[in-house]
């Protein structure tokens, strides 16, 4: 399993913002963390996870500047 931090996620969405990528990731249907570390500071998640909600809704934004 690859895990991402959310500067991963928000590079992965197309580099938005961490601000942008913390709304995205909240909202309902994103994946789960797997886990917080760092005294529950920082929220990680499964990369394959991430990659399919991206796939399935924002597919232009693959790796992508947006």
């Amino acid at each position: 399993m690859r895990l991402v931090a959310l500067a991963d996620v928000a590079a992965m969405l197309g580099g938005v913002s961490r601000t942008r990528a913390t709304e995205i990731v909240r909202r309902p249907g994103f994946p789960e963390p797997i886990d917080t570390v760092g005294n529950g500071r920082m929220r990680i998640w499964d990369r394959d996870a991430v990659e399919a909600w991206i796939r399935e809704n924002r597919p232009s934004q693959r790796d992508e500047s947006e």
